[in-house]
């Protein structure tokens, strides 16, 4: 048979209705908050410090991406997502925004370090918030020490990834969501086979949804087989 093309790259939309909660609850409250905070910047600068900072950390795929652009997509053209790849100007402080959303701050190189850094103060000075997110607590960050102190001053907030329990409930909910039945053996075996970030296991939920329509085959045990099959030869 021939070969179906794969699109294994397009994520969910990043918002706060498509993160899966788990032992995160705490924390999604508090950056649900701080999404609907006021932009005047009477208030803002009135507000606590250790409020308007907070810093996220985990191991790539628990969720801090999605957290961040969660917070963007509730507040909109007021909030920046910023990262090591985004140009110089995007460290530049504006009234115009709110809300600075800075991504993988363990991966910029010593001039950007500088820039979120002065970015910080003068969120302090001048109003707004900013979340960060990071690979490790600020403690154990090999940065600039200037930036390292900063990024401990506001609320840090370890993401938790989700237990594979969590993950299958997690999936058959997104199933039933979808109108889909697939029994609980083929996610199980999903989450054993193949990548086991929440992203990864989404899109591949997806994909063995389109597969199962352009083969009108059921989803069952043998279609996942051949897909991840076919996802690793495509490799």
């Amino acid at each position: 048979m021939k070969q179906i093309p794969l699109d294994l790259s397009a994520d969910q939309p990043q918002s706060f209705d498509t993160f899966v909660t788990g032992r995160n609850t705490e924390l999604v409250q508090r950056l649900q908050l701080l999404a609907k905070a006021s932009a005047d910047k009477a208030v803002h600068t009135g507000s606590a410090s250790t409020d308007r900072f907070i810093y996220l950390w985990a191991e790539a795929g628990a969720g801090k991406t999605h957290l961040l652009h969660a917070v963007a997509d509730a507040v909109g053209a007021q909030a920046r997502v910023i990262s090591a790849a985004s140009a110089d100007d995007a460290f530049d402080y504006t009234p115009q925004i709110s809300h600075y959303l800075v991504d993988d701050v363990d991966q910029l190189f010593e001039e950007r370090q500088i820039a979120a850094f002065n970015l910080f103060n003068q969120i302090r000075e001048q109003g707004g918030w900013l979340v960060s997110t990071g690979t490790l607590p600020p403690t154990r960050l090999e940065l600039r020490e200037d930036l390292r102190t900063r990024l401990g001053w506001g609320l840090i907030y370890q993401v938790h990834d989700l237990s594979d329990d969590e993950k299958i409930a997690a999936l058959l909910q997104a199933t039933l969501t979808r109108g889909l039945e697939i029994p609980p053996a083929v996610l199980m075996y999903m989450l054993t086979h193949y990548r086991r970030d929440m992203p990864s296991l989404s899109r591949m939920l997806d994909a063995l949804d389109r597969y199962s329509l352009a083969t009108k085959r059921a989803i069952t045990l043998p279609l996942l087989r051949e897909l991840l099959q076919q996802e690793s030869e495509e490799q």
